[in-house]
């Protein structure tokens, strides 16, 4: 396949697998068994995980090699501004809703929905940042890279999605309704995808902090959201394994490729 067919399927996947995600409200008249939604989440946790060190660390620590031993700079730094992104984010867009619309009593499917929103963000910024990093290098494996990293990321909108869209069935009375609002939530993922390859072709010396930024909120959405999820879900191991599996899967595809 052509550099550019892998790029605009794995942009299109993501968006995809949350539409099918939400889409499940008109197949299902109940919730998804809790240990099915444990697994699901402890595998694209695992997948994240593993994304997050072959596709996004590993080469940012690469291409900061002009820094020399302080090559693991844009890294570390990333991380953390990364993680400080989504925490500013979780507190500042509350506020500023209740601001707008202080009458409003948001209910928690819509707060879910708001924060699985600001959750696709830096999702679909990172499937951006990898496709945009196999153009500068060129190389037909990191484009295939990079198209895990975006199978992976689809594979986590799934369950998300349906973790909108059920609840708001319930709450809006309305499949149509509850589905339009999934589809809106992953929707974000693609625009932020395109941006982020428009930013690696225009500010490529950035690339390195990029990445290491998209890694970071990806692992603090793994760490604050995912696991904890997986774990409420199901009080089993279930999606302990499921994490084991979803990383060696993503390692092993991501070792092999690259």
């Amino acid at each position: 396949m052509s550099s550019l067919l892998i790029t605009i399927i794995g942009v299109s996947f993501i968006f995809l697998m949350s539409t099918l995600g939400g889409g499940v409200v008109f197949i299902f008249r109940k919730d998804v068994s809790g240990k099915t939604n444990s697994i699901f989440l402890g595998f694209a946790s695992g997948i994240m995980i593993a994304s997050s060190i072959w596709s996004l660390l590993l080469p940012a620590i690469e291409q900061s090699s002009e820094l020399g031993r302080l090559n693991f700079m844009p890294a570390a730094v990333g991380i953390i501004l990364g993680t400080l992104f989504l925490v500013l984010m979780d507190k500042l867009v509350p506020k500023i809703l209740n601001k707008k619309s202080s009458s409003i009593n948001l209910s928690t499917p819509f707060k879910l929905f708001l924060a699985v929103t600001l959750h696709n963000i830096p999702e679909g910024l990172a499937v951006g940042l990898a496709f945009g990093n196999a153009y500068v290098g060129g190389q037909i494996s990191l484009f295939y890279s990079a198209l895990w990293l975006a199978i992976g990321i689809g594979i986590q909108n799934f369950p998300e999605s349906s973790a909108i869209s059920l609840p708001l069935k319930d709450k809006l009375k309305s499949n149509k309704k509850a589905f339009f609002y999934s589809v809106l939530s992953g929707g974000v993922e693609p625009i932020m995808a395109v941006l982020g390859i428009i930013l690696t072709k225009f500010f490529s010396f950035l690339l390195p902090w990029l990445l290491a930024f998209s890694a970071g909120c990806m692992l603090f959405v793994v760490a604050e959201e995912l696991i904890p999820e997986a774990k409420a879900a199901h009080p089993s191991t279930a999606s302990g394994w499921g994490l084991i599996i979803g990383f060696v899967v993503m390692m092993v595809l991501d070792v092999a490729l690259g």
